[in-house]
């Protein structure tokens, strides 16, 4: 099956879980977790701001990874939100933020980040291209696993671990991010 570029746009729309009234602040970006994402802040920036990733700004500060997602980039963050980190099993978020176990941390975190900027309609068209899945390297060197049905695009970890995205295209200053419902995780061992 082949995309037009307008059947991208349209597809990257329908990807959108929050109605559209809600998206725009004053006209200029994305609202997530009841704060405006810019395209002129960082990743780390963004995610600082919004109520439903402060778990996730927690770890990325935790594993000393905020200087590089402040960084040029570009990158595509797929990021979990709060209800997402709690829905690992108990103790697991705790564990992670242990000093000892900052290389974990890392290994969890860079699974989200693919050194690369794309957008959902770049996504979209990677699968179909591909005859409907693509597969992602991350930046930590997991292989994740992009479909695209019922006019959701999903990404499967090593494990079988499978997040949605709910927001698409979040314009950052050095990339792009996605809000995911589930945390990824690199292959168990």
């Amino acid at each position: 099956m082949k995309y037009s570029n307008s059947a991208a746009i349209i597809t990257t729309i329908s990807l959108l879980a929050t109605p559209a009234t809600a998206l725009f602040a004053g006209g200029h970006g994305v609202m997530v977790g009841g704060a405006e994402m810019v395209d002129t802040k960082t990743i780390v920036e963004n995610a600082s701001a919004s109520a439903d990733h402060t778990t996730l700004v927690a770890a990325v500060t935790a594993a000393g990874l905020v200087d590089t997602l402040q960084g040029d980039g570009p990158f595509t963050v797929l990021a979990p939100t709060n209800a997402a980190f709690d829905a690992l099993p108990a103790g697991t978020v705790d564990t992670l933020l242990e000093p000892e176990n900052v290389e974990t941390l890392k290994a969890v975190l860079t699974c989200h980040v693919v050194a690369a900027k794309a957008q959902a309609a770049d996504v979209i068209k990677m699968i179909a291209d591909d005859g409907g899945e693509h597969v992602v390297g991350t930046a930590g060197g997991c292989q994740l696993i992009a479909k695209y049905d019922n006019e959701k695009v999903t990404f499967t970890d090593e494990n079988g671990n499978v997040g949605t995205v709910t927001i698409a295209d979040v314009p950052q200053k050095n990339g792009v991010v996605h809000v995911i419902d589930t945390v990824l995780l690199p292959k168990s061992e």
